[in-house]
């Protein structure tokens, strides 16, 4: 694995330090995320945010048959424009092939964070169950990764145009804990409260990084997920969502979209139907789910290599 992994001398002179390392994706950076220029943008925030809180950002992704985790500006620059998705059954295949630029998703970005020893990644909204899986099948990947891997996952819930309940009874049949930051709704996206109810609630990242070593020592082999609903000043109207997301999914299906490839076409319905409201709100929940990101990650550091339940 150290061949096909590049971690960067900053994240690894973290790790090494014992300086907080939040894992990022790349694909909400690129312009299958967002659109130029509002991806850059995202990532200058996002980027800040997490130095402004004491931690390193790693920024993950492909590049010339490399699994980089911790990209540097120059790295960064070529992510930026890629435009070939990778999840994590494509990773081995994009590394062997030697891809030229890969954006990793959330469920790439989880195992090579853990592959790189980084336990906590900040993201935007998580893939999960699509409507009508009962009959497609169609569950995104993200869900089984958090599962294998134990990382803390910082998300405003899951996408906007999933089957919500179901993701969530997913994530439990999974055993992936879900946490709700300050509150007991589980997000969705664009929306504070998506439905469920969560029974575990936290207030700061001490209370995350104690869940994630207890997690450990009672040897539970997967992840957390840490629900914090997108900032309330850039909530979306919830109605106008619902209604933009099945309009846009319907005329999806009946062109033969499916899968991931539906994400565009949500978001640029969502962008008509809002005017635009949907770019920054998007900026702003990825914003606030790094800070939150850095938090416990600034927590887990303090636990230290000789505290009960540390990880080796």
């Amino acid at each position: 694995m150290a061949e096909a992994l590049n971690v960067g001398s900053e994240v690894r002179d973290a790790l090494t330090s014992g300086i907080p390392v939040v894992a990022l994706e790349s694909t909400i950076f690129s312009a299958l995320g967002l659109p130029e220029p509002a991806n850059r943008q995202c990532f200058r925030r996002v980027q800040a945010a997490v130095r402004a809180s004491g931690a390193v950002p790693a920024l993950c992704g492909v590049l010339d048959g490399k699994a980089i985790v911790g990209a540097n500006f120059a790295q960064a620059e070529r992510l930026f424009d890629g435009s070939v998705k990778v999840g994590a059954r494509d990773l081995g295949p994009a590394v062997a092939g030697g891809l030229a630029i890969g954006v990793t998703t959330v469920s790439a970005t989880v195992t090579l964070a853990a592959a790189a020893g980084i336990e906590v990644f900040a993201t935007g909204g998580i893939g999960g169950v699509h409507r009508g899986a009962d009959r497609s099948g169609d569950v995104s990947a993200d869900l089984e990764a958090m599962a294998r891997h134990r990382v803390v996952v910082v998300s405003s819930g899951v996408k906007a145009f999933l089957d919500v309940a179901a993701t969530f009874e997913r994530l439990e049949t999974l055993g992936v804990a879900v946490l709700g930051w300050r509150t007991d709704r589980f997000p969705a996206f664009y929306v504070r409260d998506g439905g469920p109810e969560l029974s575990s609630v936290v207030r700061d990242g001490h209370q995350v990084a104690a869940a994630l070593r207890a997690s450990k020592d009672l040897g539970h082999p997967g992840g957390i997920l840490v629900a914090n609903p997108i900032p309330p000043d850039a909530e979306l109207d919830a109605a106008a969502v619902a209604e933009a997301v099945s309009d846009a999914e319907a005329a999806a299906r009946l062109d033969g979209v499916s899968g991931g490839d539906i994400t565009p076409v949500v978001l640029a319905a969502l962008a008509e139907v809002t005017g635009g409201a949907v770019v920054p709100a998007n900026i702003a929940l990825a914003e606030s789910n790094a800070v939150v990101a850095a938090e416990i990650a600034g927590a887990l550091t303090q636990y230290g290599a000789d505290e009960p339940g540390a990880a080796p």
